[in-house]
């Protein structure tokens, strides 16, 4: 009876401890996927980024080109936008967000020009479900 007490407190112990590490190995390899990016060209950032929406939304040539530039524009505006980090006004706050927001709607329309219907459903979603998990982030950041 003790033999098999004590094989199942290892079997316990072992199964605890095997599901932490991939946790923490996931959360290293987004931090060197992170910094990685950070590395890259706006260049190299537009193209790859054109080529997983080709992959998931099958695009053509004409598509892609058009997309490229999309994300081109993006990630050439993205580092003048972040800036020094600044306590910023409540008006400063608004019209960054109206900004966000406007650009956003922006890009929603040029997708939607550019893309086919059943294309555009697609992208619709997985923009949905980036949302959620980049909800999902910050709500975990805010609990720790």
């Amino acid at each position: 009876m003790k033999k098999l007490i004590l094989v199942a407190m290892a079997f316990i112990t072992l199964q605890a401890v095997a599901q932490d590490k991939p946790q923490e190995m996931q959360r290293a390899s987004k931090k060197e996927g992170r910094q990685m990016m950070k590395d890259m060209s706006p260049e190299e950032l537009a193209t790859i980024s054109t080529k997983k929406m080709t992959l998931a939304l099958d695009l053509n040539d004409k598509q892609q080109a058009q997309v490229k530039t999309l994300f081109l524009e993006q990630a050439t505006n993205r580092p003048k936008k972040r800036g020094a980090k600044k306590e910023l006004t409540k008006e400063e706050r608004v019209k960054m967000m109206n900004d966000r927001l406007d650009e956003q709607i922006a890009m929603k329309q040029k997708m939607k020009s550019i893309l086919t219907n059943e294309q555009y459903v697609k992208y619709e979603k997985m923009q949905e479900r980036r949302s959620q998990m980049g909800n999902k982030k910050r709500r975990m950041k805010e609990k720790q």
